[in-house]
């Protein structure tokens, strides 16, 4: 039962992970090309970070939303078919 646990949270951070990467690499990838356009124009605004960082990460969830969706759900659906399994 201790290792079902410990593999269930196994999958758990992993699902968080991959779940995670597409919003952050995102905005990773925004901030990297704002501070590039801010050292070259030498204009340091943090508010100008801000916005695009935030669209992306919108645009990116609702693109990858439905596959996240489906990733949880089946993760959540394996959780439940696997109760009478350990329920004994």
């Amino acid at each position: 039962m201790e290792s079902y646990a410990i593999a269930i949270a196994k999958q758990a951070l992993y699902l968080t992970l991959i779940l995670s990467a597409p919003p952050v690499m995102a905005a990773m990838g925004i901030g990297l090309v704002i501070s590039l356009i801010q050292a070259t124009t030498q204009v340091h605004e943090q508010t100008l970070t801000f916005v695009p960082k935030l669209v992306a990460v919108m645009v990116t969830i609702a693109i990858f939303g439905p596959w996240a969706l489906f990733q949880l759900v089946a993760f959540a659906n394996s959780l439940l078919e696997s109760i009478p399994v350990y329920v004994k």
